[in-house]
């Protein structure tokens, strides 16, 4: 058999022309590409959609065209991102003949829209494999409980995404861009978020990728996705949903969240030096953002904390960026309104020769488990043992990235303070591995000891283990594990759960900080008192700080107004948040 050079006979060949060589590759590859004849035997009818010299389809002809791409039992991805949705796509799915195309196996980072649930409602779906589902998390848990939607699996945004190049590869993708032009390139401008890897898992197995896009341009600012990868193109009448999933008002923030991050910022941001580092969702780390340019300022911190984040650029962060905190931010998708205001700080964030922001949620979240020192969230519940879930009764809302960037990464090498000074402070490090330096991932639960409606966020057991009996899953939905956690704090205190020797330790420096809950009134006067000699609580007073100090007055931006002006106007806040 003749030998094939592949550097210097195929992919320097100096002819397009048919050789003996691409005859033998041709040859050699029957009976080993049949997801990509049964692709081709798809695209026959499917590129009759196709206006004359182009990828564009005709948005009336959507439907006929799913129609004609999809099988009984396809696995499909739809974007489904945590902020950009293709809901034109979305709802042209809950319309398809469900005797032609069924038993579909949805792949989708979030689920968030009610055409998201009817696909399952009508029997066009069955099954589906997401990471978070907040907006729709009720009616999910009914669905599940009524057997209606078969789950997978629940993961972390890029748990799924890695399966998507593995075992769940997607046969269509459905996906939103911003622009393209006749050809199909794509540009996925700000909210570019995981378009790019989601279309190469699919288009590089022989999927078929169709992209619902807001216009069709003669030429986009950007190739975000180039056109050999898009197989069509449909622009829609109104542009695709995005969701302003991390925008929070500061004028709906409480005295207690800025006690609980005033307590944060002295007790572990500033001890620990925490300089690389990710803020989950919600109003406690808000309150970190808006304290950062006045309390942090006045208590010293700037310049050793809070410099290079993993996060999306949310408004709260505006103060902090415009009074010199920030150095660089790698964010995971964009945040509506802030485009503009992003587009002139190109020292901070990801902007392209375009002028444009482009984010990447697959390489945010993998900054977000190796490059940072601390993950600063919240949550619903935590049990005896530090366990945590934002599962609760009847409400299944997935995970998000949080499991991804909330829990150690063992591989990371890379040494710096905080990340060293963790790991020498473990109290069960030396018993596991014996003497040998390494380091350790801060990971925060910033909460108030009761929730919505008085509700105690510390729980004996967690509902996620009833909620597991009910949907019959394989595991229980923990957010955060147990082992996984370093501290815990609440308007009570600190715990430094990552120094204690023994389960029976950190069980009892749960219970000294969680207030009048079931498991604060187990705390014992003695075991904290030794617990807070020890280190491993510390109380307001053993940090110099008071109640009385949490006042309204230390943010930097009292209201979504004050954030517009902080910004200079660039700002743009979504309706629904404006209240001048």
């Amino acid at each position: 058999m003749e030998e094939i050079n592949l550097v210097k006979d195929i992919f320097f060949s100096p002819s397009k022309a048919v050789s003996k060589k691409d005859k033998k590759i041709e040859e050699a590859k029957k009976g080993w590409d049949k997801s990509g004849e049964d692709t081709r035997k798809r695209m026959v009818d499917a590129k009759s959609f196709r206006k004359a010299g182009t990828k564009v389809v005709d948005a009336s002809d959507c439907v006929a065209l799913l129609e004609a791409v999809l099988r009984p039992g396809d696995r499909v991805y739809i974007e489904g991102d945590n902020q950009k949705q293709a809901d034109f796509l979305a709802a042209c799915l809950t319309k398809l003949d469900k005797t032609k195309v069924n038993n579909l196996h949805m792949l989708q980072s979030a689920l968030a829209l009610s055409d998201h649930l009817k696909v399952f409602e009508k029997g066009i779906a069955t099954k589906v494999d997401f990471c978070y589902s907040g907006p729709v998390a009720s009616e999910l848990a009914t669905m599940v409980m009524e057997g209606k939607i078969n789950i997978g699996a629940i993961h972390t945004y890029v748990e799924l995404l890695c399966r998507m190049y593995l075992d769940l590869i997607p046969k269509v993708s459905l996906v939103a861009a911003n622009a393209a032009d006749k050809n199909g390139n794509l540009y996925t401008g700000f909210n570019t978020e995981e378009t790019p890897a989601v279309v190469e898992a699919s288009k590089f197995r022989n999927g078929i990728v169709i992209a619902q896009v807001n216009e069709v341009v003669d030429k986009v600012p950007r190739v975000d996705i180039p056109a050999e990868w898009v197989d069509f193109v449909i622009a829609t009448d109104e542009p695709y949903y995005i969701e302003p999933l991390f925008t929070r008002d500061p004028g709906l923030i409480t005295e207690s969240q800025i006690f609980i991050a005033m307590l944060s910022l002295v007790g572990i941001y500033d001890k620990y030096k925490i300089k690389t580092l990710n803020h989950g969702i919600g109003f406690n780390t808000a309150a970190v953002e808006l304290l950062l340019p006045t309390f942090g300022e006045e208590m010293g911190m700037k310049g050793n904390i809070c410099s290079h984040w993993a996060l999306n650029p949310h408004p709260t962060m505006i103060p902090a960026i415009e009074t010199g905190w920030v150095k660089t931010m790698m964010p995971f998708g964009s945040e509506v309104g802030m485009e503009n205001y992003l587009m002139t700080k190109p020292d901070i964030f990801p902007v392209g020769p375009d002028g444009t922001m482009r984010s990447n949620r697959v390489m945010a979240q993998l900054a977000g488990h190796y490059a940072i020192d601390a993950f600063f969230g919240s949550t619903l519940q935590i049990d005896q043992y530090g366990n945590s879930a934002a599962a609760t009764a009847g409400r299944i809302p997935g995970f998000g990235g949080a499991p991804n960037m909330a829990c150690n990464a063992p591989g990371r090498r890379h040494p710096s303070p905080g990340w060293l000074q963790a790991s020498k402070e473990d109290g069960m490090r030396k018993d596991l591995i014996g003497p040998i330096d390494r380091g350790r991932k801060l990971v925060v639960q910033m909460v108030e000891t009761f929730g919505e409606g008085m509700s105690p966020v510390f729980v004996e057991k967690l509902d996620a283990f009833e909620l597991q009996k009910q949907a019959k899953f394989a595991i229980p939905p923990v957010m955060i594990y147990a082992d996984n956690l370093t501290h815990i704090v609440t308007e009570e205190g600190i715990a430094y759960l990552h120094k204690c020797k023994t389960l029976k330790e950190r069980m009892d420096a749960i219970c000294a900080i969680a207030g009048y809950t079931p498991l604060g009134m187990k705390a014992e006067e003695s075991k904290t008192k030794k617990l807070r000699k020890d280190g491993i609580v510390s109380l307001p007073e053993d940090l110099n700080l008071s109640f009385n100090d949490a006042k309204r007055s230390k943010l930097a931006a009292k209201s979504m107004a004050d954030l517009v002006r902080w910004s200079d106007g660039l700002y743009e806040a979504p309706t629904r948040f404006r209240n001048w």
